[in-house]
């Protein structure tokens, strides 16, 4: 039996586990292949480029050596990592195949640039530079290798970061850890890839869980060096029709009912103070994110957020109180409203199993990367399978400013992610059958 400390060894530096090379140009390769989500449509996948990442990924790791490895019609894809530690808990790591329109380019021209704390052209043709003075969260980075965009487009680590840091993890277990020469032992891994997290989670939300049969899982998925999320937003999504009565201006008076100024009454009934830009931390939201509207008719789209079970649902209370109020104050208007649960707080799926928490939280400190917990503003493919009944906390990449053009990865924090996910995978394997119990807190 390895001994508890089998952690206890300095930090590797970039490349030593699994060629910080090799890891790149996974990356790279990835990259290159246009995967963009789309919101309007109702397949699954979205897109044929989600399929086409699927497809490259399945067959690497039949080539690898994978076992199971399933790509289905929706571009949902499962595989085994056969364990060498038959006791050890099998563990589950999930990425996304997509990456996020914000109405930029879906082709990414990747670029690996030193930082040594000076503004940097992303894009001499069109002067598109990374200002310091605008982006600071960059300055704990100088020094560094940085992989960025060419500013026409997102650099797309959410999330091909974690596909290549998991496909990697499959090339050092299926080819015997030989990295290590004094032997490392693992239980059996479960990857699982799936299409349009971007757009409502929905990969995570139809994957079969027979395919990832696991007690707990970890999403890889953007995130700053350190950075450990197990509690998300509770989300919905409110959709209110309106339909107005139509007139001729000339005409009009007691007669028109014009959906746009119904529409903004209801925008009013909220909280101006509860929206994204005037909220922070722990502090949940209504967002108006999408409204159309004409003569007759007017469509809105609120975003429901809270971390606290009560008040999420006090907020959704307080949109269908708005809609009553807005429709009792225009009653030949015909109000409708409709509100979806998009996915829930991952720590109200944890219960008193902490196995993936601390697990997680002693890899990083054996590692001695200074684990950051963060409560986050928004959700992950593990919001939802932790609904499904898998815990599944979030990873960290090491990648900064998703969804937008100065989306950035700093090389060694990417390399640290691939070092915390192989670490927690043999940190499993080596407690195995001690009396704290395999996952338990140390």
């Amino acid at each position: 039996m390895p001994p508890h400390d089998v952690l206890h060894e300095p930090p590797r530096v970039a490349g030593s586990l699994g060629s910080e090379r090799g890891l790149v140009e996974r990356f790279l390769r990835y990259v290159a292949i246009p995967s963009q989500s789309d919101a309007g449509a109702t397949s699954l996948p979205s897109t044929e480029g989600q399929r086409e990442l699927a497809m490259l990924l399945a067959d690497e790791l039949r080539a690898l050596g994978a076992a199971d490895v399933v790509l289905d019609d929706r571009a949902i894809l499962t595989a085994r990592l056969p364990g060498t530690a038959p006791d050890a808990p099998a563990i589950g790591f999930c990425a996304h195949l997509d990456t996020v329109d914000v109405g930029l380019s879906p082709v990414i021209r990747p670029q690996r640039l030193r930082f040594e704390g000076e503004d940097l052209c992303l894009n001499p043709a069109q002067d598109i530079w990374l200002r310091v003075a605008a982006h600071p969260e960059i300055m704990p980075y100088r020094g560094q290798d940085i992989l960025f965009g060419d500013g026409t487009s997102v650099l797309g680590a959410d999330n091909k970061a974690a596909v290549a840091v998991l496909m990697t993890l499959a090339e050092r277990v299926l080819a015997g850890s030989t990295a290590d020469p004094g032997g490392v032992t693992y239980g059996d891994i479960h990857l699982a890839f799936v299409p349009d997290e971007e757009i409502g989670l929905r990969g995570a939300k139809a994957m079969p869980l027979d395919r990832f049969p696991v007690a707990f899982a970890y999403t890889v998925d953007a995130c700053a060096l350190g950075e450990f999320v197990w509690e998300t937003f509770n989300a919905a999504q409110a959709t209110i029709e309106i339909a107005g009565v139509t007139a001729h201006p000339m005409a009009a008076k007691n007669v028109l009912v014009n959906p746009i100024l119904v529409a903004a009454d209801l925008i009013a009934r909220l909280d101006p103070d509860q929206t994204p830009e005037r909220t922070e931390g722990r502090e949940g939201y209504w967002w108006v994110n999408n409204m159309t509207a004409n003569q007759a008719g007017a469509r809105l789209s609120v975003s429901i957020r809270d971390f606290d079970a009560a008040r999420f649902a006090a907020r959704k209370q307080a949109v269908l109180d708005a809609v009553a109020a807005t429709a009792e104050r225009f009653p030949r208007a015909r109000l409708t409203c409709r509100i979806d649960d998009t996915y829930g707080n991952i720590a109200d799926a944890l219960g008193p199993d902490r196995s993936s928490v601390d697990l997680a939280t002693e890899a990083m400190r054996r590692l001695q990367i200074a684990p950051n917990v963060i409560a986050m503003r928004g959700g992950t493919d593990g919001s939802a399978l932790s609904a499904r009944g898998i815990p599944t906390p979030n990873l960290f990449t090491g990648g900064l400013n998703f969804h937008s053009r100065f989306e950035f990865l700093p090389v060694p924090s990417f390399c640290r992610s691939l070092e915390l996910v192989d670490a927690i995978c043999r940190l499993a394997a080596a407690r195995t059958g001690q009396e704290d119990g395999a996952g338990s807190a140390p």
